[in-house]
């Protein structure tokens, strides 16, 4: 018996190890871990969320497969009407379904590096083709370079980041708006857009244009902001045209009851996670300053919940590891083009902060 043959040479995602491996693997007990290496959300979910959890009443009961009680409260919170949004197992079951649909054998996606890996791997899981057009130094996109693989390749599907994993720049409207004039469908990840701007983001989202565009898909989650990562819970909006197809070929049960009541209840209580996000925001402020003040590193700034930072003159690896082994704290650590020689930190608590800094000034 044999497994279909793209598979045997697909390299497989390497995903951030869990919170009980990690400390067992250096000695240490749980609360003398920080961890900072995946972008998750220090302050977990809100009271309200625990509560909810701890009294379902029909956690035995198969979910609702259209989920549409948190669809109903997501177009409160989005704008965008019910009939154009779905929900998924995190913004990731979204993107495998998105290339289920879309890719026959040899179909091309195109993604920009350097980005989240999901794309990539998704793409090649689905025996697709990928295109790389990388970014620029600074990380803006090259978009010659873009609209040129897009006319050689007639991509099905072009996968953008705003703010993009992992430096956290944000595409400038008029760059999204050229994005959207080629012809091809944009899948828009805005995973990180409560950290941006106001509003939780609102006044950056795009979300809000799917309705009146054809070729826009745009991706959520509520992993980052509302501290949810570990119960897997996304949604996307999606073109009015597509939506047949999603709810056919997606899987029947994919968002667990548990995922769906935090999640509604989240929505309830938006005020109070904007105090959090503003609480991350403003710690992000601090540990950008204080990073500056480390002479081996090189922070960028950002408009998400971590901090990607070049190491000079030290080897990043060695860095990451003495972090970990010697002060039980947990980053990031990146060696691939465009990011060569890079880690990436996710913002904290005020302790977490103080911490790190302590332990980089010894380093």
């Amino acid at each position: 018996m044999k497994i279909r043959k793209h598979l045997e040479s697909l390299p497989a995602y390497t995903p951030i190890e869990p919170f009980e491996i990690l400390f067992a693997c250096i000695g240490r007990t749980p609360d003398q871990i920080i961890k900072l290496d995946a972008n998750e959300n220090p302050y977990g979910p809100l009271p309200a969320v625990r509560e909810a959890l701890g009294s379902m009443d029909f956690p035995h009961i198969y979910p609702d497969p259209e989920s549409r009680a948190l669809r109903n409260e997501l177009e409160k919170f989005t704008g965008v009407s019910a009939e154009y949004l779905l929900a998924g197992s995190g913004a990731d079951e979204l993107l495998d379904l998105i290339m289920r649909v879309f890719l026959d054998p040899n179909d091309c996606i195109i993604s920009c590096p350097p980005t989240f890996g999901m794309y990539s791997f998704d793409a090649e899981l689905n025996s697709g083709r990928v295109i790389e057009v990388p970014r620029n130094s600074d990380f803006s996109l090259d978009l010659d370079a873009i609209r040129k693989a897009v006319e050689i390749n007639k991509p099905k599907l072009f996968f953008i980041t705003s703010p993009n994993n992992p430096d956290g720049s944000l595409i400038p409207p008029q760059v999204m708006d050229e994005l959207l004039s080629l012809p091809t469908l944009i899948v828009l990840d805005e995973a990180y857009i409560e950290f941006a701007g106001e509003n939780l983001g609102a006044n950056l989202s795009r979300i809000k244009d799917v309705p009146t565009r054809e070729n826009l898909i745009v991706l959520r989650t509520f992993s980052k902001w509302a501290g949810l990562a570990g119960l897997r819970i996304g949604y996307g909006a999606f073109p009015k045209w597509l939506m047949p197809t999603l709810w056919k070929a997606k899987q029947p049960y994919n968002v667990n009851v548990a995922a769906s009541v935090a999640a509604q209840v989240s929505l309830e209580n938006t005020n109070q996670l904007a105090k959090v996000v503003e609480l991350l925001k403003e710690e992000r402020t601090r540990l950008f300053q204080a990073l500056q003040n480390i002479s081996f590193l090189k922070p960028y700034q950002t408009q998400s919940n971590f901090i990607l930072c070049q190491v000079i003159d030290k080897d990043a690896l060695d860095l990451k590891t003495k972090l970990a082994n010697e002060h039980g704290i947990f980053i990031r650590y990146f060696n691939k083009p465009g990011l060569k020689d890079h880690i990436r930190i996710s913002v904290g608590r005020p302790s977490d902060t103080d911490a790190l800094i302590k332990a980089l000034r010894k380093l």
